[in-house]
């Protein structure tokens, strides 16, 4: 699939790239200030939450200052001496966009460093139309949403916002890790496809390529999703297709070729009806079946069935739902998945109940949401992208 250049989307937004923190522990305390908002946090409270001594929190917050990532958010009143200096992230210092290539439509977002979405665009999609016409596609879309919510650049160039690039969430397989797709599941023309290298050279800025469910996971974990903030959750996403992505420890579980999640192509009816994969009585393929027939029941029982499979094997604490499919139907798939993990959980007699089910916050824009954290989660401390 050979690709032609064309206009970059940086000058759309001038200046350079935010300068990411240099270390683990400037990633944390930048972290802390973003948890914080607007009403800010001390110096010395960094100090308490990070362990670091209160000589190495000044230092990471005055270069911090410096690059523009933080400010002053006034002074608070202390037990004893002067008031303290409170310090918040400056959301504005910096941009994210994300990506989310379905099937049939392309969904972008542009975010700040808090991910607050700040602009939206939709548009129908044709994934098999070829690589031209599908980059193409995102880099109208991006270079559009860029200007209709930044506008041109003003002032300087060191205080003009900045951008730290672009996430694309999309089917997999797929590796991540180089940007290259496999053989995406009913496209199988795109193997081998450096979608990362060619999105580069088209905008201009930063890439970072991930399957759909996993840069959904990641948005939520984020985002604060699981018992406590962490522990481990799937995300299960049914819409032009279906597949998951898992959250164990706190962390996205991509596996070591990027092939964890693949929830949709396990085979739980031998001889079943045939899948876009190839194989036979696969998840998605009847899942999606009763879906086109109109019986959602039956299409949220064999999502459930899915769902336990995977609540056994994993011993998750959490089932989240997203999708369009889904999105359509909360109540019917929330309940009817909850229902047969509730069967499940009485079979077995355990002390803990049913796995808890419900829907993802976020909902139909969770995966391109999700594609910007690709880039702020690592500004974070957050993420391995």
């Amino acid at each position: 699939m050979g690709v032609a250049g064309g206009g970059g989307v940086r000058g759309a937004v001038g200046g350079a790239q935010p300068r990411a923190p240099r270390s683990p522990n400037a990633a944390l305390v930048l972290d802390l200030l973003r948890t914080a908002g607007a009403e800010g946090i001390s110096r010395l409270e960094l100090a308490e939450r990070t362990g670091l001594t209160p000589q190495a929190v000044s230092k990471i917050t005055a270069r911090l200052r410096e690059d523009g990532l933080a400010a002053e958010a006034g002074r608070r009143a202390s037990t004893g001496g002067k008031p303290r200096t409170v310090l918040r992230l400056v959301p504005e210092a910096g941009h994210a966009l994300g990506v989310h290539l379905d099937r049939d439509e392309l969904r972008a977002v542009l975010v700040d460093l808090d991910g607050t979405v700040l602009g939206e665009r939709r548009s129908p999609l044709d994934l098999g139309a070829g690589a031209e016409a599908v980059l193409e596609g995102v880099a109208g879309a991006v270079r559009t949403l860029v200007a209709d919510t930044l506008g041109p650049p003003e002032g300087t160039a060191a205080h003009a916002p900045t951008l730290l690039g672009l996430g694309v969430a999309l089917p997999g397989p797929l590796d991540h890790v180089r940007g290259v797709l496999h053989r995406v599941t009913g496209f199988p023309e795109w193997d081998g496809f450096p979608l990362r290298d060619a999105l580069v050279r088209r905008l201009g800025v930063p890439v970072v390529v991930d399957k759909d469910t996993n840069a959904a996971a990641l948005g939520l974990a984020v985002g604060g999703e699981g018992p406590g903030g962490g522990g481990s959750f799937a995300y299960l996403h049914l819409g032009t297709g279906l597949g998951a992505g898992l959250v164990i420890g706190g962390g996205v579980h991509r596996g070591a070729r990027t092939g964890a999640g693949e929830f949709g192509h396990q085979v739980v009816q031998l001889d079943g009806p045939p899948c876009t994969c190839g194989a036979r009585g696969c998840i998605e393929a009847l899942c999606l079946g009763a879906v086109a027939r109109g019986d959602v029941t039956e299409a949220a029982r064999v999502l459930g069935a899915g769902a336990a499979n995977l609540a056994g094997l994993l011993d998750i604490d959490l089932v989240l739902l997203g999708g369009r499919t889904v999105a359509a139907a909360p109540e019917a798939f929330v309940g009817g998945v909850g229902a047969v993990l509730a069967a499940r959980a009485r079979r077995e007699g355990g002390h803990g109940g049913a796995v808890p089910v419900r829907m993802a916050p976020g909902g139909v824009r969770g995966v391109a949401e999700g594609a910007a954290q690709l880039l702020l989660a690592p500004l974070f401390g957050r993420g391995d992208a």
